[in-house]
């Protein structure tokens, strides 16, 4: 069963990471440094968010804001793990945000 993923992508970072919130109903941040150009910004966001959850690349679909910094992306995976690994970067405090 898919599951529904809200983000808040910060593009033109330092570096890259995916951990911490922001927002309500809290998002979580994921921080590329490639540019919000030709699609660039959303392949980092799939490849960081596939390494943060030790996933494939096409497990990750974006559904919703596709242009915008705040996106939906469902997720194919067992849903309480998902859920599990989630809580735990929401938790982390990014460094570089």
């Amino acid at each position: 069963m898919p599951f529904l993923l809200e983000i808040r992508v910060r593009p033109n970072s330092s570096r890259n990471k995916v951990g911490g919130s922001v927002g309500e109903p809290p998002r979580l941040v994921v921080a590329v440094q490639a540019p919000a150009v030709d699609g660039k910004a959303n392949q980092a966001v799939v490849t960081e968010l596939a390494d943060a959850f030790n996933l494939r690349s096409r497990d990750f679909t974006i559904v919703y804001g596709e242009l915008g910094r705040d996106k939906r992306l469902l997720v194919e995976g067992d849903e309480k793990t998902l859920q599990a690994r989630l809580e735990e970067l929401m938790g982390e405090i990014p460094k570089l945000l």
